[in-house]
């Protein structure tokens, strides 16, 4: 386990998978992040990469040759190199190899960088091209947060409040993939109230989501978080069946439609790098 700290905030983090495990406020006395209890779903906060969600068939197509990858992809499943450690700062890396090569035929360096910025978590990421021909890559943020983190209050006393959006609009997921249909959540003040029932039929899709920052707060006290991205197009909600965490997932990318041939080339929310060219985004979380 690696840890990063400041005054605010302690932070463990893993090498495998590069993945966030622990989000501990030193103001409240509260873990934010969720503990991974395997009785529900035991993981925190998984890298997707290369792909957000499934693939039809779990598999995709590229110049005539099909690869099977599984569900988000192989990063969360790597160990990463360490690359700096410092008391508020760690990177981590992963590249091609042998191995991914084999079901994903690209080039690539994928770096992440967790930093402490005050009462804040920062995680930017940046993905490489270190090969010469195009580079077909997705992205997705999957961290789950404690629902209750307090003992005082229960999971429907929280709800999620969006800072743009008055209405979701969300696809629905059918065995995995983006169904053709869509429905509608109206919101009150900007508030989703959280309920289990919302991810009986798997997480919430958006594409059009307008809001940059969503909070997770309760009616009963004043803790909460702030949860802060720019320039995703996609987001997902979700948690498992009956389970005390929700997850906030920023994508760039996301899982096949129903209806999609299959062609990596043609895959919605594909991103595209030429070769020696980077691309950075970040989330952050504020706790308090």
């Amino acid at each position: 386990m690696i840890t990063i700290e400041n005054d605010y905030l302690r932070v463990n983090l893993a090498a495998k998978g590069a993945e966030l495990q622990g989000l501990f406020s030193k103001e409240t006395n509260i873990e934010y992040l969720w503990n991974a209890d395997s009785k529900y779903w035991g993981k925190h906060s998984p890298v997707l990469f290369p792909i957000v969600g499934s693939l039809k068939n779990d598999s995709f197509i590229y110049n005539g040759k099909n690869y099977a990858l599984p569900r988000h992809g192989f990063a969360r499943d790597h160990v990463f190199d360490v690359e700096k450690i410092n008391q508020s700062e760690a990177v981590f890396t992963l590249s091609q190899s042998e191995d991914t090569l084999k079901i994903y035929p690209f080039y690539f360096e994928l770096q992440l960088r967790y930093r402490l910025i005050d009462r804040k978590l920062n995680l930017t990421y940046e993905v490489i091209n270190n090969g010469t021909d195009e580079l077909l890559f997705s992205l997705g943020a999957h961290p789950a947060f404690g629902v209750p983190n307090t003992p005082d209050t229960t999971y429907s006393d929280y709800y999620l409040a969006f800072n743009s959006d008055d209405k979701l609009t969300y696809w629905e997921l059918n065995d995995g993939l983006v169904a053709d249909t869509t429905s509608n959540i109206e919101l009150n003040g900007h508030k989703l109230e959280l309920r289990h029932e919302l991810f009986y039929n798997d997480a919430l899709v958006f594409k059009t989501l307008q809001s940059n920052c969503i909070s997770l707060l309760n009616s009963k006290n004043d803790f909460g978080l702030h949860f802060h991205f720019e320039d995703f197009p996609f987001f997902g909600i979700w948690a498992a069946k009956d389970a005390p965490f929700v997850c906030l997932e920023p994508w760039c990318g996301v899982a096949d439609s129903v209806n999609h041939n299959q062609d990596l080339r043609h895959k919605e929310g594909i991103i595209k790098l030429d070769p020696n060219q980077k691309w950075l985004r970040f989330w952050e979380v504020e706790c308090f």
